[in-house]
């Protein structure tokens, strides 16, 4: 049999519940030459009363970050007090990890021109350091277990894991892996993925468990009639959400604009249309010039921090095919149309969406089709048609795993457990 087969594939036995030992307080005096984490309440990690430190890297976008976030938050809940974060500096993690109350540390990193091979040796050069400066800081912070969420950092984080003989424990998000962990995946210890079609891009295809991309708590505790009330929505309306991330998608918005006309005709339709900050102000100029009056049937929104709310709310969600945009969608359960991003790396959204498409959650409309009549029938299709709406609600919410973090947190545990040789002074 291949090596790459999916029969390698190992599903993780996490519930909800985290299981553990008996819990043990241990207090730790504060060490400067670290930065600033929560005080240890309990030590459930491992005999003899040794805190376990857990060191977690990546970012770039939010689709890394969030997930990285969501089990920081589950190990810290866990008694997993002593976490840190590495991403890079000026960067979108170096803002939203604070925010989130984690300990950050920055290790200068950058990505390969992989489309100029005359800067692979620069590139090379500069990988080496910092894999150095990742050294360091592994050397000096002693963590236990190093989590690797994808995104340039990761790589240099992962090597300095490899190097200093610390258990790597990995999580690719996307159906093709990146590229960082791609390569660290030979020397990980676990490696959760969220498709089943990753597998076969990894190196170690019998250390991969399929946990699902973590979800943020907001996100599943949204509940429908709190985010229509939320958004001011029509209790009974047929609620169509278009979003294409924080940026935005413009590709999409113009579409919407130019269908808008026939939507606007459907009786009982009210649609949600984040627009992203960039094109805000042209699309509100555009959509008041085809509205009559100031109408119930639209609301354009440039951001909704409350993402949660705005997917419970809708009936069908119109979006990018990023990871985690599919992670939410099919965690709360509405059916889906999705639009890949064209220029994703590997074309990645185009098989997150026929992964979706395949279990029966979503309609896949290509970005090259959105000048045709192809998304506006499909939208126009589902606010026709409720029992396939529930149909593929129903079929989302299978697809979704809830307990993504809690699964892999169990891959962080079992990985510490496995290595009780590291002592800190």
């Amino acid at each position: 049999m291949d090596r790459h087969s999916s029969s390698h594939l190992r599903a993780s036995a996490s519930s909800s519940g985290l299981p553990g030992d008996r819990p043990v307080c241990v207090p730790r005096p504060e060490e400067p030459e670290r930065p600033h984490r929560a005080r240890v309440r309990s030590n459930q990690h491992r005999p003899g009363g040794q805190t376990v430190r857990i060191l977690l890297s990546g970012g770039g976008t939010a689709g890394h970050i969030y997930p990285a976030l969501t089990v920081a938050s589950l190990l810290v809940e866990n008694g997993h007090d002593d976490v840190l974060f590495v991403g890079t500096p000026d960067s979108l993690e170096s803002r939203l990890v604070p925010e989130a109350g984690v300990a950050f540390r920055a290790v200068s990193s950058r990505g390969f021109d992989r489309g100029n091979p005359l800067t692979l040796v620069t590139s090379g050069f500069r990988v080496l350091a910092s894999v150095a400066s990742a050294w360091r800081l592994l050397r000096s912070y002693r963590p236990d277990v190093v989590v690797g969420f994808g995104g340039y950092v990761s790589l240099p984080i992962g090597i300095a894991a490899v190097l200093t003989r610390t258990p790597l424990v990995l999580h690719e998000q996307n159906s093709v892996p990146g590229l960082a962990n791609k390569l660290l995946s030979r020397w990980a210890s676990a490696v959760g993925v969220t498709y089943e079609n990753s597998v076969k891009h990894l190196k170690r295809a019998d250390r991969a468990t399929l946990t699902g991309n973590p979800v943020r708590a907001e996100i599943l505790a949204a509940d429908r009639a709190e985010g229509r009330k939320a958004l001011s929505l029509d209790p009974d309306a047929t609620v169509v959400l278009v979003f294409g991330g924080s940026r935005g998608a413009r590709h999409l918005n113009e579409a919407l604009a130019r269908m808008w006309p026939r939507l606007s005709s459907l009786t009982g339709l009210q649609v949600v249309h984040v627009t992203g900050t960039i094109d805000a102000a042209s699309v509100a100029e555009v959509m008041s010039a085809a509205l009559e009056d100031p109408s119930r049937t639209y609301r354009m929104h440039e951001y909704i921090s409350a993402m949660g709310e705005a997917i419970a709310a809708a009936d069908v969600v119109v979006a990018r095919a990023g990871a985690t945009s599919i992670a939410e969608i099919t965690a709360i359960g509405r059916a889906a149309v999705l639009v890949p991003y064209p220029y994703a790396t590997d074309d990645h959204q185009t098989l997150n969406a026929r992964a979706v498409s395949a279990g029966g959650a979503a309609i896949v409309v290509p970005d090259d089709q959105l000048d045709g009549d192809a998304l506006e029938s499909a939208i126009v299709g589902l606010v026709r048609d409720p029992v396939k709406r529930e149909t593929m609600a129903q079929a989302s919410a299978s697809l979704g795993r809830r307990d993504a973090g809690a699964r892999v947190v169990d891959l962080i545990r079992s990985a510490a457990a496995l290595d009780g040789s590291r002592e800190h002074s």
